[in-house]
């Protein structure tokens, strides 16, 4: 894990240099004044998702918060996690879709929600269902979802400057003048797509560490391994509208559910007894192999708010005694 605090920190320092490089260039060509109106903009988009955010994922997901009558299994697993997280109780919501899975959410640890959906409540065990509750409630621990909401300013930024001068500044009366705005508006559209990649980037080291956190409260790499297996498979198996639907909130979800149907591929060469889980031995042989990504799947990781399937679980046997 020191080499992905290395990487985590690495990624801070290179963001903020190149806010440093941003507003020394932008002050320079147009002013202070110009660029504090997108530091304003940014700021109160993002407050206003913070305030609207978590009932917009409530809508979206048809989210019902339920108490321990309604699911005692399910609110007692959060329950007990929270306890050894040492973070206040969570909301226990159920989202009304078949797509396995699972996401947390909430403005900060004390508004914090974790949810399932049916179709992950229909497919998990007991233990399952508690390595992935517990990587839940370490994104909710670690403030994954603001740490991720601080760092998108930025790229959102810079789509607004570029946006901006590339469509509104040609407008300039000097050529001169409209040179050096096409121009900055270029850069910044450059620095637009390096900084989304950026944040990309941070989300799927931030996976990592929930995985981290999840064997930290108690569960097995094994079974955290085995509920991704599943959770992959059943959404590779849904009806790609089923998918669809869902597209714009995946980031929230434990996997991606888009690349299911890529990485149910990979993943079942790692059943080496057909089981339909991943047991502690699978685990510990898939530790001795090199995994290698083709050019593509490379190219999907790099576009993905979460790691490659293959490496993560690959990842979790890291965790694994004996």
């Amino acid at each position: 894990m020191i080499g992905l605090h290395f990487q985590l920190n690495l990624l801070l320092i290179l963001f903020f240099g190149i806010i440093y490089v941003i507003v020394t260039l932008f002050s320079s060509f147009l002013g202070i004044t110009s660029f504090s109106f997108y530091i304003i903009l940014a700021v109160f988009i993002m407050l206003i998702q913070y305030l609207l955010g978590p009932k917009i994922v409530e809508w979206s997901m048809r989210v019902k918060y339920v108490g321990k009558q309604e699911a005692r299994l399910l609110y007692e697993s959060v329950e007990n996690l929270a306890k050894k997280a040492r973070i206040p109780m969570p909301k226990v919501g159920i989202s009304e879709t078949q797509i396995p899975n699972a996401f947390a959410f909430g403005r900060s640890i004390k508004d914090g929600r974790v949810c399932v959906t049916r179709g992950i409540l229909n497919l998990l065990n007991k233990d399952e269902l508690s390595a992935v509750l517990g990587h839940e409630l370490s994104h909710l621990k670690n403030r994954d979802v603001l740490f991720i909401t601080f760092l998108s300013v930025i790229p959102l930024i810079l789509y607004r400057i570029a946006f901006h001068l590339l469509f509104f500044g040609s407008f300039s009366r000097r050529r001169e003048s409209q040179g050096y705005t096409a121009l900055i508006g270029i850069a910044a559209l450059l620095f637009y797509f390096i900084t989304n990649l950026l944040v990309l980037y941070a989300s799927r080291i931030r996976e990592y560490f929930a995985d981290k956190g999840s064997i930290e409260l108690g569960n097995s790499p094994s079974h955290l391994a085995t509920a991704l297996y599943k959770l992959v498979y059943g959404s590779a198996r849904l009806p790609r509208q089923n998918l669809r639907e869902l597209e714009g909130l995946k980031a929230f979800f434990l996997n991606d559910v888009s690349r299911a149907r890529t990485e149910i591929r990979e993943l079942s060469q790692l059943d080496l007894d057909r089981s339909g889980t991943i047991d502690p031995y699978e685990l510990k042989e898939l530790k001795k192999k090199k995994v290698i990504l083709k050019a593509p799947d490379r190219l999907m990781e790099l576009l993905s708010t979460h790691p490659n399937m293959l490496k993560r679980i690959q990842h979790l046997s890291l965790y694994q005694k004996g």
